[in-house]
């Protein structure tokens, strides 16, 4: 036990202000996207500014890629959130088909072998095809919160398992603590929608 107090503390004493203020943002934007709160929205363009530089300078070129993604996605968000809907209202939860999962599932996996490859042999990436998948699964399923699909939480419940080991291995302790935690917030997050979607 003592052991692991003391990697705790080793790792907390490695994390840098700017990982404080990223994952205390990012929980912030987990918390209030379960709750179907349009807050979430800035919380993430704040937390995705600060993790673009973090993941660069772990070397997950990816990550850093995605997190520019999710700084338009969360003006995207927020707007589709408000007016998404046909009748230029708030958006309503939707739920996709099968044949629509499947599409979503091969085209991620078709990206993920692509630029895994391509990152391979071009570049110094880290673990090039663990950070292709969770970052086109993670562009992928962003797309669905701002649509508000439902099914968005089981897809980020397996990125957020992966990405747990993926910080670890990197160093980046209190993003995989951060993940864990959203993998539990996305189970949450998955019920309360379930709840609200049923009885719309």
């Amino acid at each position: 036990m003592s052991e692991l107090v003391s990697a705790v503390a080793t790792a907390w004493q490695a994390t840098s202000a700017l990982e404080v203020i990223s994952v205390a943002f990012g929980l912030i934007y987990i918390i209030l996207a379960a709750r179907e709160k349009i807050w979430c929205w800035p919380a993430a363009f704040i937390g995705t500014g600060t993790a673009v530089y973090l993941f660069w300078d772990a070397s997950l070129l990816m990550e850093s890629a995605l997190n520019i993604f999710y700084l338009a996605m969360a003006i995207i968000g927020w707007w589709q959130w408000q007016y998404g809907s046909e009748q230029k209202t708030a958006l309503a939860i939707s739920s996709w088909s099968g044949v629509k999962h499947l599409t979503a599932i091969g085209v991620i996996a078709l990206l993920t072998l692509t630029s895994g490859y391509l990152l391979s042999y071009n570049t110094s990436a880290a673990l090039p095809y663990v950070d292709s998948f969770t970052t086109w699964a993670a562009v992928v399923t962003t797309i669905m919160v701002a649509r508000k699909v439902l099914e968005n939480w089981l897809y980020w419940i397996v990125i957020d398992a992966v990405s747990v080991w993926l910080y670890s291995e990197r160093g980046l302790y209190l993003y995989a603590l951060l993940f864990a935690a959203y993998t539990v917030i996305a189970v949450v997050g998955y019920v309360q929608w379930r709840k609200k979607f049923v009885y719309q």
